[in-house]
């Protein structure tokens, strides 16, 4: 299969945060005809019928049943995340000072500051409001053109900018929003006048906002770039890029195994949530699957993991030219050259010589190259959802993703080649036969 690399930039920004994501993915894949069931109903799975759920708005599974001998069969399973590190506003973000306002922010996972300045900001986000019939309803907001900035000091105020620039992010982040100091500006008053012209629902005029969670992202969409076209630059393609890849391959693998897509939330902060991969969606989600469909539930949920196996993409260091030495010489990967499997002795990584095979095995079945990531020894390394699903569920796993420039930074560059070996290596991870 072609990678589009349009239309995986038309999907980034379509997903400013996890929860317009998870509508991304809902929308596309109740189009190719799964069918979207909710966790508060009794669950009755139809052999060669499709299924997704959410959890939280902001994390998504999505189900193909293909073999009833689900114990034997197994799953074969895809992870990502929805998350990528941001500016997140705070509760009381309004302050009025020198004559501007501007809204106060905290950052959320491990932010690349300095790219974040002088960038034209979009605000995205979900809302939770009373509606005048007393019910409790959730909308999401885009603002999808840019609302605020955070300027630089001028070099000539700071002489040390280029040598030894430090951010200190209480106090150089809030971010300009307007000349005015005028208190009625606010951003509830922001928030209302944007679900009002969002969303075709005159009642939103008299709901009362009782709480968000908005953040701030870049308002410049990505783009293909490079003398040939080589390159795909764009906001969040950690984890953005892989979230579309499984995605992908859900819809258009042929293939008569069970799969599984699960992208979650809160990773870039440790998964620990309700819709985190260190909670237990997944774990319920299977467990519920098998209850359905078998008698002996326990010792089948059982027989089912051992046959299972999760491949967790997430995008992978690729070996700057001007940075080599930060990479071990011999495991540095390179974009443009396919796959990287990524592996660490410490379990950073979920990776191990079985996995790792079977993963080499779908890139040789794809005709796509693949390459290995270990972090210099003297350095210590990233992790993934790999780990902590693998320990959660004790699900054989394989740790891999696109190399990648700039991970963390507002906007990071991969080789748009990689995006189509991937996404082949996936679809072929999802069509090999049980052993």
């Amino acid at each position: 299969m072609q990678a589009d690399s349009q239309d995986l930039i038309a999907f980034i920004q379509q997903s400013p945060t996890p929860f317009h994501a998870v509508h991304a993915m809902l929308s596309r894949l109740t189009a190719a005809g799964f069918v979207h069931v909710h966790e508060s109903e009794h669950w009755q799975f139809e052999l060669g019928q499709k299924y997704v759920i959410t959890r939280n708005d902001s994390s998504i599974i999505a189900f193909n049943y293909q073999c009833a001998d689900i114990a034997n069969a197994g799953v074969r399973m895809i992870g990502a995340h929805t998350d990528s590190p941001n500016l997140k506003v705070k509760p009381n973000p309004d302050l009025y000072q020198q004559g501007f306002w501007q809204l106060g922010v905290e950052t959320y996972g491990g932010v690349l500051l300095n790219p974040w300045f002088d960038r034209p900001l979009a605000l995205a986000g979900r809302v939770t409001l009373q509606h005048p019939s007393g019910e409790i309803i959730h909308r999401l907001v885009d603002s999808k053109h840019a609302l605020g900035i955070i300027p630089s000091l001028a070099i000539h105020l700071d002489r040390e900018a280029n040598k030894n620039r430090s951010i200190n992010p209480q106090t150089d982040l809030p971010v300009l929003m307007s000349l005015s100091a005028n208190k009625q500006q606010n951003f509830h008053a922001l928030l209302q006048q944007l679900l009002i012209e969002q969303h075709s629902d005159g009642s939103l005029q008299t709901a009362e906002i009782l709480d968000f969670e908005i953040s701030f992202y870049e308002a410049e969409p990505g783009g293909v770039f490079g003398v040939v076209n080589d390159f795909i630059a764009a906001s969040r393609l950690d984890n953005l890029l892989s979230c579309y890849m499984a995605m992908q391959a859900m819809i258009h693998a042929d293939s008569e195994q069970n799969t599984l897509m699960v992208c979650n939330d809160h990773e870039e902060v440790g998964s620990q949530s309700a819709s985190g991969a260190d909670g237990a969606m997944l774990a319920q989600f299977l467990k519920r699957f098998v209850e359905s469909q078998s008698d002996q539930a326990e010792s089948d949920f059982g027989r089912m993991i051992d046959q299972s196996m999760m491949v967790s993409s997430d995008n992978a260091h690729g070996i700057h030219p001007n940075f080599a030495a930060k990479h071990d010489a011999n495991h540095g990967p390179l974009l443009g050259a396919g796959p990287v499997i990524k592996i660490n002795a410490n379990q950073r990584y979920a990776s191990n010589s079985v996995t790792q095979a079977i993963f080499r095995r779908c890139c040789a079945i794809a005709e796509v190259p693949v390459q290995a990531f270990v972090v210099r020894t003297d350095m210590a390394c990233g992790s993934t959802i790999g780990p902590m699903t693998a320990a959660k569920l004790g699900v054989k796993t394989v740790d891999v993703g696109v190399p990648t420039f700039a991970m963390h930074s507002i906007r990071e560059t991969a080789a748009c080649q990689d995006v189509g070996f991937m996404l082949n290596a996936l679809m072929a991870f999802y069509c090999l036969p049980s052993s």
